[in-house]
């Protein structure tokens, strides 16, 4: 298989390797594929293998028994739970708060979601399993989080009617493939019955928030969303893979809010 030019010009060459996440296409003789349909593709191949095969362990490699989803038991026990953490910012906290309490930095800043959950903690092995799904399309941690994700929604304290994955501008989604929070979002649909709301847009190329303080995240995601048209829903779950400080959570719910939105919800993967 021979690289386009054009499609590695943002490639990262990292000890002689390419990194595929950066490829946007590649040339196969006549032929100019793009990556995101190469990704699909792969997608569809591992839901088969799946089928035929039996599932593995994402983690530890061992196979799973058939009351397990993609997660063995023993591994399942060691992953670091979010447990306790605050309601209103899932924020880990070393001892549980009283009912209806919220963490000292909700306290002093209160965000604009009325509540947010997360299953895990961003800690190893969940930060380099979420690193290989976003930047490496290892899209079957997924299916492995599918049930994380639906027990920290029904944990979640507030009603919901509509879900929204955090859009991701469209020439990285064009880069990538794929969007990993809409990808954490349909399975919890397709479980609940809530719709994917659409209508909003990231609308600037913001940098990776990685490595940045709260004051530089604030700065980056000025006017990055903005909201094409009103929608129905009255009550929105932003879904995300991580929540860091909180900042693009609280950008998109502030959007929403002026939108005409009641009320905004946060559920991510991770919380670091």
């Amino acid at each position: 298989m021979r690289f386009n030019q054009v499609g590695v010009n943002r490639a990262r060459i990292n000890t002689g390797r390419i990194d595929m996440a950066c490829i946007d296409r590649v040339r196969i003789g006549k032929f100019r594929i793009s990556m995101a349909h190469i990704r699909k593709s792969a997608r569809l191949l591992a839901a088969v293998r799946d089928g035929l095969t039996g599932r593995d362990c994402v983690f530890c490699g061992s196979r799973c028994m058939d009351d397990e989803d993609f997660i063995c038991a023993g591994c399942d026990a060691e992953l670091p739970r979010n447990r306790p953490s605050c309601p209103g910012c899932a924020a880990p906290l070393a001892l549980s708060l009283a009912q209806g309490v919220r963490c000292g930095s909700c306290q002093r800043k209160p965000m604009p979601f009325i509540a947010a959950a997360a299953p895990l903690r961003y800690e190893y092995p969940v930060d380099a399993a979420i690193r290989r799904m976003k930047f490496n399309a290892r899209l079957h941690y997924v299916g492995a989080f599918r049930g994380l994700m639906r027990e920290a929604f029904d944990r979640l304290d507030a009603d919901v009617d509509a879900v929204l994955p955090v859009p991701l501008h469209w020439r990285r989604h064009a880069l990538r493939g794929f969007n990993q929070a809409e990808e954490l979002a349909r399975p919890l649909c397709r479980e609940t019955g809530l719709p994917l709301l659409p209508g909003v847009r990231r609308v600037r190329a913001t940098p990776y928030q990685s490595g940045l303080d709260s004051a530089a995240r604030h700065r980056n995601l000025s006017r990055a969303f903005a909201v094409r048209k009103r929608f129905a829903a009255r009550r929105v779950l932003i879904v995300d893979d991580v929540i860091t400080t909180g900042s693009t959570a609280a950008r998109l719910a502030a959007c929403l809010l002026e939108s005409g939105v009641e009320s905004v919800s946060v559920l991510a993967l991770a919380r670091a």
